[in-house]
């Protein structure tokens, strides 16, 4: 190669400088940047170390053109958790990473009333290749059947199965509200109480679900008096735990809709002078983060959030693996400091 050929350091290398240092059609080099198999083994490996040398890099709106789509992929979220966001986040990233797709987020909120026709000016805006839905935007059928219209693929990932199963992703929250009831039931506590999350939420009535249906296995049941609505918040779980914790007939254990209510309940039970496991119980959802950072660290449900979202984006890019484990899907709880016998 001649100076010219090779001086890409100065300048980004483009398609068709890959195209003719190898001697080939710029068709040539895009069908071996999108796998095709119509080019022979020899040509792609030419094609191929042409590309290594030069560190020439396929943009994603590029190739989208050619295929008359992007290479992007849209998030699409209106939950009040960051911590959820930017873990399931992480896990579209890992499943991307090297794919050539990109991600764009689009935060929203389900009470808007043009919530349908703005994601859908989002999506054609950005003329996406599909989009991952969160809870609970992943629960409103309008939005599934907007996207179907307009041919858009998507994964929804919610609580129980809302679609066909390769437009699903379920976590199976009801399973997790039934370790949290099992986990208290075994310790001994009678008195229960519950930080729901917002009612709008599917999760926070299969949370519900789970934990009902665990004290039943017990001979137990979950007392209206001793369920309060919080919002997913540190601030709805401080005030919820409050009013539950300042009844006579106090609950000795809370099972939290999420660690940030959680949290909450810890430091409203440090406000009343009650110490934590000694006089009550608290347990957690989600195992994020904070659930270790607080004293004493949360006994939790662990939800895999992130390989949550690894799984949405292999399958929305038809690159699915093996069957996951089921620690890698499944809720579980995870036993630290904050939860003990109740008191005598």
């Amino acid at each position: 190669m001649s100076e010219n050929d090779t001086d890409f350091s100065r300048k980004r290398a483009t398609i068709n400088d890959v195209a003719r240092l190898a001697g080939v059609s710029k068709k040539t080099v895009s069908r071996v940047i999108n796998d095709s198999p119509s080019v022979q083994q020899e040509t792609r490996e030419r094609i191929e170390a042409v590309i290594k040398q030069t560190g020439y890099v396929p943009d994603p709106q590029a190739r989208g053109l050619a295929f008359r789509r992007s290479f992007l992929i849209g998030l699409i979220y209106d939950n009040p958790n960051p911590q959820y966001v930017v873990n399931m986040q992480l896990g579209l990233l890992d499943a991307m990473r090297g794919s050539g797709f990109e991600l764009v987020v689009h935060p929203c909120d389900r009470a808007h009333p043009p919530l349908v026709d703005d994601i859908r000016n989002f999506i054609e805006r950005q003329k996406l290749y599909g989009v991952v839905l969160t809870p609970s935007v992943s629960e409103d059928e309008r939005i599934a059947e907007m996207l179907r219209e307009i041919d858009c693929a998507y994964i929804r990932i919610a609580s129980v199965a809302l679609d066909a199963p390769g437009r699903m992703i379920e976590t199976r929250d009801r399973l997790g509200g039934l370790a949290a009831a099992r986990h208290l039931a075994e310790l001994g506590h009678r008195r229960v109480g519950f930080i729901s999350g917002v009612s709008t939420f599917r999760s926070s009535s299969e949370r519900r679900s789970g934990l009902e249906e665990g004290l039943a296995e017990h001979g137990l049941s979950l007392d209206p008096d001793r369920v309060a609505e919080g919002a997913y918040t540190f601030e709805s779980g401080l005030e919820c735990a409050r009013a539950l914790l300042s009844r006579p007939d106090r609950p000795t254990g809370i099972f939290a809709g999420n660690d940030e209510m959680a949290a909450g309940a810890l430091h409203a039970a440090r406000e009343l002078g009650l110490k934590v496991p000694d006089d009550v119980s608290i347990v957690g959802y989600d195992d994020f983060q904070i659930a270790s950072r607080v004293w004493p660290p949360l006994t939790t449900v662990r939800t895999p959030t992130r390989r949550i979202g690894q799984m949405a984006a292999e399958k929305l890019m038809g690159k699915e693996t093996a069957e996951p484990a089921p620690e890698d899907r499944l809720p579980m709880i995870v036993v630290r400091q904050s939860s003990g016998p109740p008191p005598q």
